[in-house]
């Protein structure tokens, strides 16, 4: 994504984490501070971290890390914190990883999935842009052909951006667009070509069908297309987003998730549950509605930032 100072970035990450990671530290910090380590402490902490949505497992990974440690009636707020973010931390950097479509062949596909108002569209739209921005020559592909809104929108962003824009009219067949699209781009030389999907759920088979359909085609014209698969979710929805994954980790052959719309919940830790349930890594994250607001993610700045540490502090 585009190269935002860090430090921009990381105050709108703290600032966007800013509701979470009062949710998650206000009462741990309390519990710890004004008492020594003690099981009964302990178990707060659990309960805390599981009202904050990190999930059953990770909680009791990180719980089991706090008793190894030797808080006492001297524990400071930042020495918690830290504790926290340390345990945090060591949940999802096994579960980091890149977004870098001008490393690799030409035009380099992307696959965009996910529920209608996840934020699919918006995170396109903003991808387009950064790479329009570093001089890339890129084709947004509009294969939601059942909502005009959708096809709209991302047109708009298209034409923001400077990126080349395909549609087709309503009801078209989308794996029949995406295949004439990825054509055109190679005759073009397009450098990186974005595809958008329908993610309608009333009919899970049928979408999943679609999305298979689309990537059949794409595969006759090069067989490793699409060269990556970004499932977009919500934070916004909680613990719901782990079942979205369900349904489209798998069968969609997700490569990379991206958490749009951190900045408005008070529970961001559902990415620590969402990252270990997937086989796919978390590649982006977004806390707010401009392009700069998606960038690559950090566990660590993530982790310091979702306890309320200075995403930028002193390694441990």
């Amino acid at each position: 994504m585009t190269d935002t100072p860090k430090k921009g970035w990381f105050q709108r990450l703290s600032d966007g984490l800013s509701r979470s990671s009062r949710q998650m530290t206000d009462q741990v910090v309390a519990t710890f501070v004004k008492e020594p380590l003690s099981e009964a402490a302990l178990d707060q902490l659990e309960e805390h971290l599981l009202e904050s949505d990190l999930g059953p497992a990770a909680s009791a990974r990180i719980v089991e890390r706090f008793r190894q440690l030797r808080f006492g009636k001297t524990s400071d707020e930042t020495e918690v914190k830290e504790a926290l973010a340390e345990a945090v931390a060591a949940e999802l950097t096994p579960r980091q990883d890149t977004f870098d479509p001008l490393s690799g062949p030409r035009p380099f596909v992307v696959l965009f999935v996910g529920v209608n108002g996840s934020g699919k569209t918006t995170t396109l739209g903003k991808i387009a842009s950064d790479l329009t921005g570093k001089g890339a020559k890129v084709m947004v592909v509009a294969c939601d052909t059942f909502r005009a809104a959708a096809r709209d929108q991302l047109r708009i962003w298209s034409e923001r951006a400077g990126a080349d824009f395909e549609s087709r009219r309503d009801g078209a067949d989308p794996a029949g667009l995406a295949f004439d699209a990825f054509t055109r781009a190679r005759a073009e030389g397009h450098d990186v070509v974005l595809i958008d999907t329908a993610g309608r759920l009333q009919n899970k088979q049928a979408l999943m069908d679609e999305l298979l359909k689309i990537v059949r085609v794409l595969k006759k014209i090069d067989p490793d297309a699409p060269h990556e698969t970004l499932l977009v979710l919500d934070a916004t929805v909680g613990r719901n987003a782990l079942a979205q994954e369900q349904i489209f980790g798998r069968t969609a052959y997700v490569s990379g998730i991206v958490m749009t719309k951190l900045d408005g919940t008070a529970r961001g830790g559902v990415l620590v549950p969402v990252a270990q349930a997937s086989d796919a890594p978390i590649k982006l994250i977004g806390v707010g509605e401009g392009i700069e607001d998606l960038q690559p993610f950090d566990a660590r700045a993530f982790s310091r930032s979702l306890v309320g540490l200075d995403p930028e502090g002193p390694a441990a």
